[in-house]
């Protein structure tokens, strides 16, 4: 078409128009020669250059958006809408990526009418127009279906069933991409449904294996789980999901069931301690310091067992009558294992230091068959367990 030419409308969109449908019977891999490129362009150009009243820029710029809507109504949406599950996943997929490639040619094709006509009437540029087509017009009808259909495919590798993965993220990259810039559609049209589920899902799991199991295995299963939700961020969930997803699991699995868990008979941390579990009191640790206060009632717990010990020492000291080495002895030697758990297994956390010192100072003020053996123990506490806890 020579530019010199004056093009009619009909005439002109006629031929753009079959460019396109080779673009659309192309996907996702359209082969066009540069002469076929360069025949549409300038076809566009001089539609756009023409003198008024054959300026068509105007007329261009509403049939861009009315190719993608009709190809998306007659194509794209009855494909999707016979699909379910999985099924529906990868069509979504392919849609999507198809749609992506559409946009980036005819954004060249129009080039001019974008860089031009669009900037100086401050219009949407044509890529947010196609881009937006999609999520108009596939994404809002179907977002539902489509999130349904993923929670369901992460409840089942919840359940130790093998998910494609890699798919779960080309569909979540979706929810994100259509945001343009923002996670808005990410957030409340997947993710606030995510968390909810996945609360629903631990409680429920929790409820069982609170009656089930002993508290050593309960933490085992609770470290495995939140294990696997940060292993779902990495390769599927974006990122940002994480402190969220972890802080639900967290809540459900140890919150609610906090003082159940760590008073349980005959496995508790009472138990932990007293027979000296010191790789199950790490993980106690390392559960409990995730949540809000979680560690006020173990090093509670501590402080309690230490007590006892101790007392248990002055105790036997007043019945055997013991001479005071031995008993000191003995007290040195509970404060170097205690101060051990509080270095190893309690990571040198001050609310442990302050139970250690406590207990101490508990039953170090007690006398020790009525003779000075207090002031002794005192003395022994000043220079041995506050100098060591520093």
């Amino acid at each position: 078409m020579n530019d010199r030419q004056t093009i009619n409308l009909e005439q002109g969109w006629e031929f753009v128009q079959k460019g396109i449908t080779k673009l659309l019977e192309g996907l996702p891999e359209p082969q066009f020669t540069s002469e076929d490129y360069i025949m549409i362009y300038a076809t566009i150009y001089n539609m756009c250059t023409q003198k008024p009243p054959h300026d068509y820029s105007q007329q261009l710029y509403d049939k861009y958006g009315e190719s993608f809507e009709e190809y998306i109504n007659s194509v794209v949406l009855p494909s999707l809408r016979e699909m379910h599950d999985e099924f529906l996943l990868r069509e979504l997929v392919t849609r999507w990526a198809n749609h992506k490639v559409m946009v980036m040619w005819l954004s060249r094709f129009f080039y001019y009418l974008d860089r031009y006509f669009v900037a100086q009437r401050s219009l949407r540029p044509l890529n947010e127009v196609g881009l937006t087509c999609f999520r108009d017009l596939v994404y809002r009808e179907l977002y539902a279906k489509v999130r349904d259909a993923i929670i369901s495919l992460i409840d089942q590798e919840r359940e130790g069933k093998q998910i494609d993965r890699a798919l779960l993220k080309k569909v979540l990259d979706i929810f994100v991409e259509i945001g343009m810039g923002q996670m808005d559609r990410y957030e409340g049209d997947f993710e606030a449904s995510l968390l909810e589920d996945t609360a629903a899902y631990y409680s429920r799991k929790a409820s069982i294996w609170i009656l089930e199991d002993s508290c050593q295995d309960y933490m085992l299963k609770a470290e495995e789980c939140l294990k696997r939700e940060r292993d779902r961020v990495s390769h599927y969930l974006h990122p940002s999901s994480e402190p969220k997803l972890l802080e639900k699991v967290q809540h459900e699995l140890l919150s609610v069931y906090a003082s159940q868990l760590l008073e349980k008979e005959p496995s508790g941390c009472h138990a932990l301690l007293r027979d000296d579990k010191v790789e199950d009191l790490s993980r106690m640790f390392r559960l409990f310091s995730k949540i809000p206060r979680g560690l006020d009632p173990v090093a509670n717990i501590f402080k309690q067992h230490v007590t006892a010990e101790g007392t248990a020492l002055v105790k036997q000291a007043e019945d055997a009558a013991s001479n005071k080495k031995i008993f000191l002895r003995k007290v040195g030697e509970l404060h170097d294992k205690y101060l051990a758990y509080v270095e190893d297994c309690f990571q040198n956390h001050v609310l442990f230091h302050e139970a250690l010192n406590e207990a101490f100072e508990f039953f170090c003020n007690k006398s020790v068959d009525g003779s000075s053996s207090a002031e002794l123990l005192a003395t022994y506490c000043d220079n041995n367990v506050k100098e060591r806890s520093q």
